[in-house]
Formats: structure tokens, C-alpha cells, sequence
């Protein structure tokens, strides 16, 4: 099985436990699990978060520490003390940085910011820009997110989909794959759609 399922999962594992235990068992399938415990690794650590985050790189999975990089507009001190705590308190091994511009002007802030990431310990690095960015950003991260929005959206575009690119597709309904090699479509909506869990394979037997 390719791995190529990448999962905003966006619930604590103490409100979630059953899902959270089915995203392990679905470890072949999973190119990475983006964690989030508060828009970011938070104030402090989180035992329940450390604990998920261990039994995910214990099963082979890639962590992927989220923070939120506005678009460039925030300062890029912040975004590498966000990716710090990440890899220190929950062991993240990778980085999915959200809302990542698109404009060739924005990529010397956002070159920067890869270097740091990788100097953080960064092995897998997600930019998450929704929409298809200047060709120039394909050098700096392992993959860029083309597309991220509604089922509705996703089947009346046509988002590039090739090698590096993921394609985050919610309010999805069941059976739907999107094209891109890395994907997740999940059946939330609303201002959370990343607190429900794609259709995930069952462990193989």
C-alpha cells in the first residue's frame, strides 16, 4: 500500500480517542497526521497530544507539527518557535505550515522559513497554500497543498496534480478520491471541517 493519505485531524485525543485509534490502525495508509492542539502546539505541552504523536512515529507514521504562517504576514520568529515546540514537546518529525502565500514576491520570507524548518528538524515539510502557487515554491517544501476547500469547489476545478502536490478536499461524500498523489477527503463542514476523519482502510489482515 502507497501511503498517501495526509490528515488534518483537528480533535484532542481525550474528546476522540476512538478516532484517533482509527487513524493508527489505518498507519500503512497515511502519508502524515498534521497535529493542532491550539492553532498551533499551544501554551504548553499536552500529555494526551505527546502520547498520540509516539504511538503515530512508533507505527511509522509521519508527525506534522501545524502553524500558522499568515500568509507571510507573521513574523518569522514566531513561526520557528511554533515549529520548536513541536518537535520538543510532541517529538514532530515534520511541519505543515498553513496559509502559505502564493506570490513569487513572498518566496525569499518563505525560503527562509524552510531553512529554519529543516534546521528544526523538519524531514517532511507540507506548505499549505489552498490554491496553485508560483512555480517557486515547489523547491522549497516536499509538498504543496493546490487545493483546499468544499467537494462542491473541488469537482468543478481542475487543481494541478502532480508529483508534490495534495489536494485537501472536506464536505466530501463517501468514495471520493482526489487526484492528487497525497490527498485526504473528509465528510466535514462548516468553520471545522478537520474535526472528522476521511473514509480510512481497515488494518490489513
Amino acid at each position: 500500500m502507497t501511503p498517501s493519505l495526509l490528515v488534518p485531524f483537528y480533535e484532542h485525543p481525550a474528546d476522540r480517542p476512538e478516532a484517533w485509534a482509527a487513524l493508527l490502525a489505518a498507519a500503512p495508509a497515511l502519508y502524515g497526521v498534521v497535529i493542532n492542539p491550539a492553532d498551533g502546539a499551544g501554551p504548553a505541552p499536552d500529555p494526551a497530544f505527546a502520547e498520540v504523536a509516539a504511538r503515530l512515529r512508533a507505527a511509522g507514521v509521519r508527525v506534522l507539527g501545524y502553524a500558522d504562517t499568515d500568509y507571510g504576514r507573521r513574523p518569522h520568529g514566531e513561526v520557528v518557535a511554533e515549529l520548536l515546540r513541536h518537535r520538543d514537546w510532541y517529538g514532530a518529525d515534520g511541519a505543515f505550515l498553513d496559509q502559505v502565500a502564493t506570490a513569487p514576491a513572498a518566496l525569499p520570507h518563505h525560503r527562509r522559513l524552510a531553512v529554519a524548518a529543516r534546521a528544526a528538524g523538519a524531514t517532511t515539510l507540507v506548505f499549505n497554500h489552498g490554491t496553485p502557487p508560483d512555480p517557486g515554491y515547489a523547491e522549497l517544501a516536499d509538498l504543496l497543498v493546490t487545493f483546499e476547500g468544499p467537494w462542491d469547489s473541488y469537482r468543478t476545478l481542475d487543481p494541478p496534480a502532480a508529483d508534490g502536490h495534495c489536494h485537501l478536499v472536506y464536505a466530501a461524500p463517501p468514495g471520493i478520491r482526489p487526484t492528487a498523489p497525497v490527498h485526504c477527503a473528509a465528510p466535514g463542514t462548516g468553520a471545522h471541517p478537520w474535526g472528522t476523519l476521511p473514509h480510512l482502510p481497515g488494518p490489513a489482515r
